[in-house]
């Protein structure tokens, strides 16, 4: 397995590369949260993206030249059971599907990155609220606390993953201090 910051190093990667293709990527989710301070520990980096439509085949293309695989299966504690090998098969499995979401993992590093698709909000309006910000060297656009607080209200209401009331307390005790100063 990779050093953590050899997987920051990747995900940055990843960020230019679909900056590319003409995705801006928006970091969302539990890898966020740890960068505002939250003692949080995850295991993959999520992006939400505008969903690439006839784009479809660059950003596929882009993980698998990374060695990036489509996650076609999870376990029920979310870890990742099998995934497409052959690019083309992913794309098309893609294209039929047309989920919310997409989760590409690497078997070398066992690093995950998922993407979510104008899901469960539009990419563009997270992305027009987010701050720019440099972690290490790579360059991140970061979810604003409050759009973070919406899309872990969103996600809580769906599902019960241990966690989610920690982070929820923790965004909403960081946007109370800001409004107190």
């Amino acid at each position: 397995m990779q050093d953590p910051v050899d997987h920051l190093a990747a995900a940055a990667d990843i960020v230019a590369a679909l900056k590319t293709i003409g995705l801006e990527a928006v970091l969302v989710g539990g890898m966020a949260l740890v960068v505002l301070g939250s003692r949080r520990v995850t295991r993959d980096f999520d992006f939400l993206v505008p969903h690439p439509g006839a784009r479809l085949a660059d950003t596929v293309g882009l993980f698998y030249d990374r060695r990036f695989e489509l996650v076609s299966s999870l376990t029920g504690d979310g870890d990742v059971q099998s995934t497409i090998s052959t690019r083309r098969v992913a794309i098309a499995r893609l294209r039929i599907d047309r989920p919310e979401a997409a989760f590409f993992f690497n078997h070398g590093t066992g690093l995950r990155i998922d993407l979510l698709f104008d899901f469960p909000i539009p990419a563009a309006d997270v992305a027009e609220r987010a701050a720019r910000t440099t972690i290490r060297a790579h360059q991140f656009a970061i979810a604003s606390e409050e759009d973070l607080l919406r899309l872990k209200q969103i996600a809580a209401s769906a599902r019960s993953a241990p966690g989610d009331a920690d982070d929820i307390a923790f965004l909403e005790a960081r946007l109370k201090r800001r409004r107190e100063n």
